[in-house]
């Protein structure tokens, strides 16, 4: 393709501007593998890498789109061979490199994951970023001992993407689930996951001036941050852990350390951008397997244009999404 279209964001003025660009092949940043992407999705980062103060994007202009799937064009890492199918998201894409919202990209060898067997590209974006973090997050709640007799497990931000990528994964293991949400038009979606109780966000948003409450939860997805994080300190059963990954509720956080000390809680950091490549393939595999979502294609409740791009990623900073919204490039 000598050229291709790019949803691009720029400073403008005090603020920034984005829209769709035609740009050539050789305005995109060093890499070794070229790729025709076929999908993307819309993720809250990708939001707020277009205002100013989002803290995200680190360059101008930026090809926006922290994930892609597509097709190997060319390649001068013997890793990768033009034909192949990849997926590839974190490090620095969306955020200081040229991202996924374009008809092209290119990205340093390092970065790219093969597409697992048995799963396509348009499947590895219904899962996207989100549903890698989600995959992230279940797997270091297992690893620290999760056992479905434990108890119920919070998923917090239950209707955004790692939440209700989470729910359907820790269900269909067979864990009892709680979601909590601030939309009572999710409740429906929700118990479709699997969700078998409904929490409402006013509950785990509330401040307490109680260090300790009475121990519900025996762990936690957390992709809220803020007096959510604090709140499933406060609740979470002796010995439990809590994986958390965002902070759209905010970053800080006040609590005390009698959580730790009288509960033994446990807090699981889930870094899905800098996550080693080893890993990731390792667990990318899970999520063509073991750690898949039933029913993952129905899971995805919009697919989109380009040109429909810019008005979802206005819509998922004001909460208006929920589940996983892919771009079909």
């Amino acid at each position: 393709m000598d050229t291709f279209r790019a949803l691009v964001v720029d400073k403008e003025g005090d603020g920034t501007k984005v829209g769709i660009q035609e740009w050539t092949a050789d305005k995109l940043m060093e890499g070794e593998v070229t790729i025709r992407v076929e999908y993307s999705s819309i993720n809250y980062k990708d939001g707020l890498a277009t205002r100013i103060n989002g803290g995200v994007a680190r360059t101008y202009p930026l090809i926006l789109g922290i994930d892609m799937a597509g097709e190997v064009v060319d390649s001068s890492d013997p890793r990768h061979k033009p034909g192949e199918k990849v997926i590839a998201h974190g490090y620095d894409i969306g955020v200081a490199h040229h991202g996924g919202l374009a008809e092209m990209a290119r990205v340093p060898g390092q970065w790219v994951v093969p597409l697992p067997a048995g799963m396509t590209t348009r499947q590895a974006m219904a899962l996207g970023t989100a549903g890698f973090t989600a995959g992230m997050s279940v797997q270091a709640l297992q690893n620290m001992g999760l056992q479905k007799e434990d108890g119920p497990v919070l998923v917090t931000g239950a209707s955004g993407g790692v939440g209700s990528t989470s729910i359907a994964i820790l269900a269909a293991w067979g864990y009892e689930v709680a979601a909590s949400t601030g939309s009572a038009d999710a409740h429906d979606f929700l118990r479709s996951l699997g969700a078998s109780e409904i929490v409402d966000r006013a509950e785990t948003t509330a401040e307490s001036n109680r260090p300790l409450e009475r121990a519900r939860w025996a762990a936690g997805v957390e992709t809220v941050g803020g007096a959510s994080f604090a709140y499933l300190l406060r609740t979470l059963k002796p010995g439990g852990s809590i994986a958390i990954s965002g902070n759209a509720g905010g970053i800080a956080v006040s609590t005390t350390v009698l959580p730790f000390i009288l509960r033994g809680v446990n807090v699981l950091g889930i870094d899905s951008a800098g996550f080693a490549l080893d890993k990731r393939i390792a667990t990318w595999s899970r999520l063509a397997g073991d750690l898949q979502p039933p029913k993952l294609e129905e899971s995805i409740t919009r697919e989109i244009s380009l040109e429909e791009a810019p008005e979802a990623l206005e819509a998922i900073l004001k909460g208006r999404i929920q589940g996983r919204t892919l771009v079909r490039l």
